[in-house]
């Protein structure tokens, strides 16, 4: 009797099985990453083979890395209000900012922004002001 008692009060006790899925950590466990394609960014060179597929419930670590050629940016805003920003590393100083609009590199360097995808959709980023499709990749959240 006493064992069946303690067996009830354990299962009752469990977390539903949804709350194993992500592990002890949560959405920011190494379980719940994924891989993605790293950014270029270099004058008359694409940003990258794009369409990017991501997932929503997913961490993803955005590597984006200028070559000096030229002051080169991106932009996205739909983009990134359609994620949640963890971080953003940039020569090892971690920024933990409220959110994100665009980037910008006067020189050569690269930044490493780690984030949450959540709102399903189509977005992109490109370089501010440009025109050619070679500089903009789009981003799907599925």
């Amino acid at each position: 009797m006493k064992t069946t008692l303690i067996a009830a009060a354990l299962a009752a006790l469990a977390l539903p099985a949804a709350a194993h899925e992500y592990g002890f950590a949560g959405i920011l466990s190494n379980t719940n990453s994924e891989e993605m394609p790293e950014i270029t960014l270099s004058v008359g060179k694409p940003l990258a083979e794009g369409p990017i597929t991501l997932k929503s419930g997913m961490m993803y670590e955005l590597e984006i890395e200028a070559d000096g050629t030229g002051e080169l940016g991106l932009e996205g805003p739909g983009f990134f209000r359609a994620i949640w920003v963890n971080e953003v590393v940039i020569n090892g100083l971690e920024i933990r900012p409220y959110g994100l609009e665009s980037v910008e590199f006067d020189e050569a360097g690269e930044m490493e922004i780690e984030f949450l995808a959540i709102k399903p959709g189509q977005y992109y980023l490109k370089i501010p002001g440009s025109t050619g499709e070679s500089q903009r990749v789009e981003i799907v959240i599925q």
